[in-house]
């Protein structure tokens, strides 16, 4: 009686960790026969085309870098670079604060 109390509150401690960890991950990762996915490296559109300046009077290229809610995109997810994502991000404030750009978006 006493062997059986001491492995069922040893195997609720944390032992039984197994199968959920196999759970949480993607199942095409481990070789699972599914195709793999192949994330492409991103690389700044700016650094590419070699733009040197990017001016808050230029609606069109900031706004693609500009979420449908008015949010200003992470470099994460568009790719750009560091020293290109400050100048990006300033001169979309820029562009908010002479209404070329809005703040949010309508409802």
């Amino acid at each position: 009686m006493a062997d059986t109390a001491t492995s069922s509150s040893s195997s609720g401690g944390g032992q039984d960790r197994g199968p959920r960890r196999d759970s949480r991950s993607g199942g095409a990762r481990e070789g699972g026969g599914g195709r793999k996915f192949f994330r492409r490296k991103k690389v700044c559109k700016f650094c590419v085309e070699k733009i040197d300046s990017i001016n808050y009077k230029d609606v069109r290229l900031l706004s693609g870098f500009v979420a449908e809610r008015g949010k200003i995109v992470p470099r994460r997810l568009t790719g750009v670079c560091t020293p290109h994502q400050r100048r990006l991000s300033e001169a979309i404030k820029q562009a908010r604060n002479i209404a070329l750009l809005p703040f949010a978006a309508r409802f």
